[in-house]
């Protein structure tokens, strides 16, 4: 069922304008510029993400968390849903590289939240990476 959710979502999710004008007082012009070109279904998730960081005890006072959960993905450029379903089924070499390519985007910007994008699939985190990641895992 998760997963029919996410291709209608892939398809009709769209931002909310009040949620991206809350958003552009977090980020910084640079990064507000690449959050508002991800992707629709990426926008959407990564606002989920950013919703439930800010509730979280552990990370909701760590401004680089909340700009994580924005940013996290930026490196998915516009994948088509077909590439996003080979994914899960078989995975995707392009897909595997969105924590890389994110990092390329952020680390002239920002080094800290480059790495923190680096990593937030990574196996070795501290705690506030590792209750990121189950928090994106979820989302």
């Amino acid at each position: 069922m998760g997963r029919i959710k996410q291709g209608l979502n892939y398809l009709f999710a769209k931002p909310k304008i009040e949620k991206l004008e809350k958003i552009k007082l977090l980020l910084t012009e640079e990064e507000y510029k690449i959050f508002i070109n991800m992707d629709n279904y990426d926008k959407v998730h990564s606002i989920g993400v950013y919703q439930m960081v800010k509730r979280d005890e552990i990370l909701n006072r760590d401004e680089k968390y909340l700009k994580l959960a924005l940013l996290h993905d930026c490196g998915k450029e516009k994948i088509s849903l077909p590439t996003r379903m080979k994914k899960v089924l078989v995975g995707d070499k392009l897909l595997d590289r969105h924590p890389k390519l994110g990092y390329e985007k952020l680390k002239e910007i920002d080094l800290e939240l480059a790495d923190l994008i680096l990593n937030h699939h990574g196996l070795d985190g501290d705690k506030k990476l590792k209750r990121f990641q189950e928090i994106d895992d979820r989302n």
